[in-house]
């Protein structure tokens, strides 16, 4: 479903855009997602020849959770000395906190479409734990000391 997109993004910003098709929850909970997306970029990373990309011209990008992913892998290989640095990262509307739902922008938001408070919420918890039973707790922000 993504095709389109990477592409438009790959040509219009002249780079490399490596997308994977990483395991979802809850059937797969954290860290399994994080670490399909950092186990692909580190091998595309280090065949790079195989490909015929230029190692200064390779981005990862990522939507929602997939941001959070994308976000995540590059601040993991940003200390590796053995890969070529990244040249960015494309973040489009990453899910980026997910400890308190009751910030400014979660509460300025709770009612707009697609993704509402409780959803995200419940999305949290599933890719975290794999069941949402917590959720009035996460909500009300009792499960943070």
């Amino acid at each position: 479903t993504y095709e389109k997109v990477c592409r438009y993004l790959s040509r219009e910003s002249d780079s490399v855009v490596v997308s994977v098709q990483y395991r979802l929850a809850p059937e797969h909970k954290y860290p399994a997602a994080y670490e399909d997306c950092l186990n692909a970029t580190q091998h595309f990373l280090q065949h790079l020849e195989h490909y015929g990309v230029d190692p200064a011209r390779v981005t990862v990008c990522g939507d929602s959770a997939g941001g959070n992913l994308a976000a995540a892998v590059s601040q993991t290989l940003a200390g590796r000395s053995d890969l070529p640095r990244l040249r960015a990262q494309i973040l489009i509307y990453p899910g980026l906190q997910a400890l308190d739902f009751n910030l400014p922008s979660y509460q300025q938001n709770r009612g707009v479409p697609l993704l509402f408070r409780e959803r995200a919420a419940f999305f949290a918890l599933l890719y975290l734990n794999g069941d949402a039973l917590h959720i009035q707790e996460v909500l009300e922000g009792s499960h943070i000391p």
